[in-house]
């Protein structure tokens, strides 16, 4: 009987305790995410967007002077209107706090018809922002991917999680699924290990021995990660 008390008082206390972790939709029971270094390529070509209202997504940079994000992480939904380029910031290289450059806005573009009012997904969910400065040289942009998006396509999934706000986390081994065109776009289905924060972070896939971006995150849910396909973006 006391061991059977004492079984029962372990798993009474492993329910409390999972009941007491939040839940962030888009983590996988199998959640291969680790930590990567932003420092060190491809990693250091993701960039951890800032607005003055508090909001943080995640960025690439496919250009000295150009990052691609989601267009609902510059949406203000107390004004309901697209923020100004001067409430945002762009920091590449961040890790816990500290980071190896801070860039403002100069001005940036949405996806024709964007409208942050109404619900996800959308295809026209994505934003080219073009910096003040370029970033230096010793950071290689990212170029987007040329090879055609298809279901069953290995990817990894980088970007700055709710969860783990502070660190750069990437889930290596990941796959696009349902792949659906509409118009002004194609939405992805991924099964990726990725939640809030990630917004705007890169699909990447291997193309000619580097690193490309074939999509950048727009959801997250507990079916599946929605992103959006990339090349109409150029």
């Amino acid at each position: 009987m006391l061991l059977a008390a004492a079984a029962l008082a372990v798993v009474a206390a492993k329910l409390s305790a999972a009941q007491d972790i939040p839940h962030y939709p888009g983590i996988r029971e199998s959640d291969g995410r680790v930590i990567v270094d932003p420092l060190e390529p491809p990693w250091n070509a993701i960039a951890k967007i800032q607005t003055n209202i508090g909001s943080r997504c995640t960025g690439v940079l496919v250009a000295p002077a150009t990052v691609l994000t989601a267009a609902h992480c510059l949406y203000n939904r107390l004004t309901r209107g697209l923020l100004q380029p001067v409430s945002l910031h762009v920091l590449v290289g961040y890790r816990e706090g500290v980071f190896r450059w801070h860039r403002l806005v100069a001005s940036y573009t949405v996806g024709n018809g964007f409208d942050g009012g109404k619900p996800p997904p959308q295809t026209a969910d994505w934003a080219r922002i073009e910096l003040a400065e370029p970033i230096p040289d010793a950071v290689s942009p990212l170029r987007i991917a040329q090879q055609p998006v298809a279901s069953g396509m290995a990817i990894a999934l980088v970007g700055y999680n709710q969860d783990r706000a502070q660190l750069l986390m990437a889930d290596p081994s990941c796959h696009i699924g349902i792949v659906t065109p509409r118009a002004g776009g194609t939405l992805l289905l991924h099964d990726c290990s990725a939640t809030r924060g990630t917004s705007g972070g890169p699909l990447l896939t291997r193309e000619g021995g580097g690193w490309a971006v074939v999509g950048i995150n727009i959801g997250a849910g507990d079916l599946a990660n929605v992103a959006l396909a990339t090349p109409h973006v150029n």
